[in-house]
């Protein structure tokens, strides 16, 4: 009886999410309903009452509003506008040199940041225009900023891995270390389309260097050094064990604030803006958080969880059947679910059955996370997209960034095959 109301449970919560009911609240009242029917109303408002402190109270939790707070600063001071500059000095003799700079300055910016959404606006501003004034086809100038965003949640500092390394309960600065060299083989992919682009079709990407302000090597670094400087202290102290995830994150807020302030780029309108984004981001991010531990708890009680756990062992599937599955789950997902809701919403049911198959849980969380950010630039609902559209919408039409966008899926999904094939990607700086 109670796997059936598990059932029932799981149905009617995809139902909800398909009639675009906030995810937040779809996972409560599911929860909610199920354990009023298996446990009666006094349970269930127990639960209710509980289960909120239970998950905010987690002192790891912190890091979110920490990282959270560090990038915004830097976003509203425009501590992170000179990466594509300095890219730039690198890169521009590259065929498609700019938009090249452009996946590089979003590798960077991803390292104070840890949101694509943030990634791709900051990017959108400052390099579409020029990529466009320099020859580039505007859809695929678009779309590579795009591409390039998704980026953001897969260089530490990721909010994506700090709630998945929460819920999974395992370390959150080994999953840092194992999304380091996811993102690089990803910007690495998408360089070599951009290299294919501009090698066959010279109409979409010219192949000489246009359009592109002259900068030295000496000015690149003065427009970096506030970004060199936050990376070293935050990863510095983080990988090398003398901070804990939380407190890099308030070491790396606290970092941004007084190099904005040393700079005088730090106003109080700009502060506001940056406290304003990090309260709403966090409040809605734990909001979800709290509606999926609850989800959690129901699923649980329900014996769902163990029931799909005992059908997969029946099944007998391989590694590799068992992953083909994971992915069409989460890319069809990505079509029409943001990614913290696609996240927590599948982790209760996964979790378990990759426990039985003895895969490494931080590698999956990786995995995860390159197969979500998929999710931000596919149709119908791919944040990134709209995102680009907000900023950059007189050069191209939604469509048109779609289109510009579909020759970098193709090289994620290459990404994810050798994620899958050979998991030492992931864990060669984890020392799994």
């Amino acid at each position: 009886m109670s796997v059936d109301v598990g059932f029932y449970g799981l149905a009617i919560l995809m139902l909800l999410l398909a009639l675009r009911v906030p995810v937040a609240l779809a996972l409560v009242v599911v929860s909610l309903g199920g354990m009023t029917v298996m446990f009666g109303w006094n349970t269930a408002i127990g639960m209710l009452s509980s289960t909120p402190y239970e998950f905010i109270a987690k002192w790891t939790l912190s890091a979110v509003p920490m990282f959270l707070l560090m990038g915004f600063v830097c976003y509203h001071t425009g501590l992170t506008n000179g990466l594509f500059s300095a890219a730039k000095v690198v890169f521009r003799w590259l065929p498609g040199g700019v938009a090249i700079s452009s996946i590089v300055a979003s590798s960077g910016f991803a390292a104070v940041s840890g949101s694509s959404v943030a990634c791709s606006a900051a990017m959108g501003r400052i390099a579409i225009p020029e990529m466009v004034s320099g020859g580039y086809k505007p859809s695929f100038a678009c779309g590579t900023i795009a591409a390039g965003g998704t980026i953001g949640a897969l260089i530490p500092p990721s909010i994506l891995m700090i709630v998945y390394g929460v819920f999974a309960q395992v370390s959150i600065t080994q999953v840092f270390l194992g999304g380091i060299t996811v993102g690089l083989l990803t910007a690495l992919s998408y360089s070599l389309v951009i290299l294919l682009v501009s090698w066959r079709r010279p109409d979409i990407v010219p192949r000489e260097a246009v359009g592109a302000r002259d900068i030295t090597a000496r000015q690149a670094l003065l427009d970096i050094w506030p970004v060199l400087v936050l990376g070293v202290l935050v990863f510095g102290g983080l990988f090398s064990g003398f901070f804990t995830a939380t407190e890099a994150g308030a070491v790396g807020a606290a970092g941004a604030i007084l190099i904005g302030l040393l700079l005088r780029r730090l106003n109080g309108r700009a502060m506001k803006a940056a406290l304003l984004e990090t309260l709403s981001t966090t409040s809605s991010l734990l909001v979800i958080g709290v509606g999926a531990s609850m989800f959690t708890l129901f699923l649980s009680l329900s014996g769902l969880a163990g029931y799909i756990t005992g059908a997969v062992t029946g099944w007998e599937l391989s590694y590799l059947e068992l992953m083909l599955v994971v992915v069409l789950i989460y890319l069809f997902l990505g079509l029409f679910m943001e990614p913290f809701g696609a996240m927590l919403v599948t982790l209760p049911v996964l979790l378990p059955v990759f426990e039985l198959y003895d895969v490494s849980l931080i590698w999956f969380g990786v995995l995860l996370v390159k197969l979500l950010e998929i999710g931000m630039i596919t149709p119908p609902v791919g944040m990134n997209i709209f995102v680009i559209k907000g900023v950059a919408g007189q050069y191209a039409s939604l469509m048109d960034i779609f289109r510009g966008v579909s020759t970098f899926l193709v090289a994620d999904i290459v990404v994810v095959a050798l994620v899958v094939f050979y998991p030492q990607i992931v864990l060669v700086l984890t020392g799994g």
